[in-house]
C-alpha cells in the first residue's frame, strides 16, 4: 500500500471535484456472455459462484483505480484487493464473509468454501468494517436485474467499489449474466468500469487462459 501525493496526482482535480458531492458514487449495469465460461467450469467440475468471483477479482486487481481508497484527507493505493461478500446464514439472514484472494483458482475456491461454511454458522453480520482493501460483492441469483443501488456511508465517505451479479438468462440463444459495478467518481471514471467489464468478458470467453 502507498499514500498518493494528491498535489502530484493526475486525478487531483477530478478527486477534489467529486469528493464534496452529497452522493459521489455512480453505477453501471451490463450483461456479460457466459456460454464458454459455463462449458469450461462444467468440464472441470468447478462451482459457479467461487469461480466467477475469482475471475472478477483477477480483473479488479488489474484496475489501479479500483485499488484507490479515501482515508480522511488522504488517498491510498492498495497492492491487492480481496472479496467481502454476502452469504445466506442457516437462520435465513445474510452475513458477511471476507476471504483473502489467492492467485491459484483451486486454492481460492477451497479457501472460499471453508470461510463460507464457517460464515453460515454466524448469527451476526460479522463485517470487517476496519478494512478497506476489499471489493464488496453481492449475488442476487433470483433476479436478472437491469439496475441496482447499494447503501453506502457518507460520513466518513465509503470509497470501496461494489460489484454485483444476478440471475443468468438466455437472450438470442446466448447465456448472459447481469453485472453491476459501483465506484466513487473521485477515484474512477466510466472508462475504468468499461475496461473492467471488457477484460472480464475476454476472460469469460477464454477462461482457460487465466
Amino acid at each position: 500500500m502507498k499514500v498518493i501525493e494528491i498535489d502530484e496526482w493526475d486525478r487531483k482535480e477530478h478527486y477534489r471535484f467529486f469528493k464534496n458531492f452529497d452522493y459521489p458514487h455512480f453505477n453501471v449495469c451490463a450483461n456479460v456472455e457466459l456460454d464458454h465460461f459455463m462449458q469450461y467450469i462444467r468440464s472441470k467440475g468447478y462451482p459457479f459462484f467461487g469461480t466467477f468471483m475469482y475471475y472478477v477479482m483477477c480483473q479488479t486487481n488489474q484496475i489501479r483505480e479500483f485499488r484507490y481508497r479515501i482515508r480522511g484527507e488522504e488517498v491510498v493505493e492498495h497492492d491487492q484487493l480481496h472479496p467481502s461478500f454476502t452469504v445466506m446464514g442457516n437462520n435465513g439472514l445474510f452475513v458477511y464473509c471476507t476471504v483473502d484472494f489467492k492467485e491459484s483458482l483451486t486454492e481460492f475456491i477451497a479457501n472460499l468454501q471453508y470461510h463460507m461454511d464457517r460464515a453460515k454458522q454466524e448469527s451476526s453480520l460479522n463485517s470487517d468494517a476496519e478494512r478497506d482493501d476489499l471489493i464488496y460483492i453481492t449475488s442476487l441469483p433470483w433476479v436478472s436485474f437491469t439496475s441496482i443501488t447499494h447503501p453506502i456511508h457518507m460520513h466518513p465517505v465509503d470509497s470501496i467499489p461494489r460489484i454485483s451479479w444476478g440471475k443468468y438468462f438466455v437472450e438470442n440463444g446466448r447465456l448472459k449474466l447481469p453485472i453491476s459495478v459501483q465506484v466513487h467518481h473521485g477515484l474512477a471514471d466510466g472508462v475504468h468500469v468499461g475496461r473492467f467489464l471488457e477484460e472480464l468478458q475476454k476472460t469469460l470467453i477464454h477462461p482457460e487462459k487465466v
